[in-house]
């Protein structure tokens, strides 16, 4: 799957690791953590993004994927740049050829620009979108515990694309 944002130049880049959060039984998930208004749209239709603010600092990106009233989220935590690589380089203060524009949830965001005014964005129809690749590839994927968190850290929802160099360490 290739994520997008569209502001002035495109830059985009091929989804290589995710870790999902599941509702109220999920002890690291923000349904069971947050309070309630803070996570209804967590509880909303799939296909929207669900962004919030991590360490004071970050900006994280989550897919949400049930049904309205069926939480869950997928959260986006690295890409490989495959457009505007120029332009997430400058954002991130990197070179272009930097394995770390995109390997973690906060510096793809940051590459990306995407911030809290993306909350709620429909994923399905842009600036910021989440779609099918023109070309289907073969790629085996890794799964484990997720990372960086506390709570639920047995739970093996966290996938990757086996030896890309962009999947956060």
């Amino acid at each position: 799957m290739l994520l997008s944002r569209a502001r002035g130049s495109v830059t985009a880049g091929r989804i290589v690791e995710t870790e999902a959060y599941l509702g109220p039984e999920d002890a690291a998930s923000h349904a069971a953590i947050r309070p309630l208004a803070a996570r209804a749209l967590f509880y909303g239709e799939g296909g929207h993004a669900y962004v919030f603010r991590i360490y004071g600092m970050h900006f994280c990106l989550n897919a949400i994927t049930g049904a309205a009233g069926e939480p869950g989220c997928v959260l986006i935590r690295a890409l490989e740049p495959v457009a505007g690589v120029g332009t997430m380089a400058r954002r991130r203060g990197l070179p272009p050829s930097s394995r770390f524009l995109t390997n973690g949830p906060g510096k793809l965001t940051q590459a990306l620009a995407i911030t809290l005014h993306h909350n709620g964005a429909d994923l399905t129809r842009g600036p910021l979108l989440i779609a099918a690749p023109d070309a289907p590839r073969k790629v085996a994927i890794a799964s484990g515990p997720r990372i960086g968190i506390t709570r639920a850290t047995s739970l093996r929802l966290r996938f990757w694309v086996r030896n890309s160099s962009y999947v956060s360490r």
